[in-house]
């Protein structure tokens, strides 16, 4: 996505440039780039968005239930342990904030896994809650009950942060892309609509 994303920039900021060119016969070619550009970027945006926004339910997968008893909203991450040819990838992902007695559902696709991680923060740096799960029958959903504030292992909480700080860095970063693009795209879409004085 993040190729795809910088090609849409790109395009984009070519597509201000091409404004420029009225006349001749480089014009109608320059106004059917723009044209393409903005149909191909809202395009995929929209699909990307619909496809964000729809029920992540996986073909062959692990139901996994979060429950958060605790008294506070907690920020939740999964850490799926991937192991591939002897090495171990951590693979996070957001699960979103739970508040007190709610819970929060994530199907996960456990091929190359057999144990997962879940973090909870209070706050954006307070790492309070860390513990480790295995999955020793991958026809049976999981419910993991958030009761008490625990870490179940230091250094793997430590692995874990490292992951997650890198997770949000990544996201951080493809967030102010996606800004950018929707700028630019919304310059080329004011652009082609505004009629000639």
């Amino acid at each position: 996505m993040v190729f795809i994303i910088l090609v849409i920039f790109w395009a984009c900021v070519l597509s201000l440039i091409l404004y420029k060119v009225k006349s001749g016969k480089v014009a109608k070619w320059a106004k059917l780039f723009r044209i393409l550009t903005v149909v191909f970027s809202i395009s995929i945006f929209a699909y990307w968005f619909i496809k964000k926004s729809a029920v992540a339910f996986v073909d062959n997968s692990v139901g996994l239930q979060v429950v958060n008893k605790l008294p506070q909203p907690l920020d939740f991450y999964l850490i799926k342990v991937n192991k591939v040819d002897a090495k171990t990838i951590l693979e996070p992902k957001h699960i979103g904030k739970i508040r007190p007695e709610y819970y929060r559902i994530e199907y996960l696709k456990m091929d190359k896994s057999d144990e997962y991680w879940i973090a909870g923060y209070l706050g954006k740096k307070n790492l309070v809650y860390f513990t480790q799960h295995s999955v020793p029958n991958k026809n049976i959903d999981q419910i993991v009950e958030v009761q008490n504030y625990i870490n179940q292992s230091a250094k793997l909480s430590d692995a874990a942060k490292k992951h997650i700080d890198a997770y949000n860095y990544e996201n951080t970063k493809l967030g102010i892309w996606i800004t950018l693009d929707f700028l630019l795209l919304f310059l080329n879409l004011v652009l082609l609509l505004r009629k000639k004085k």
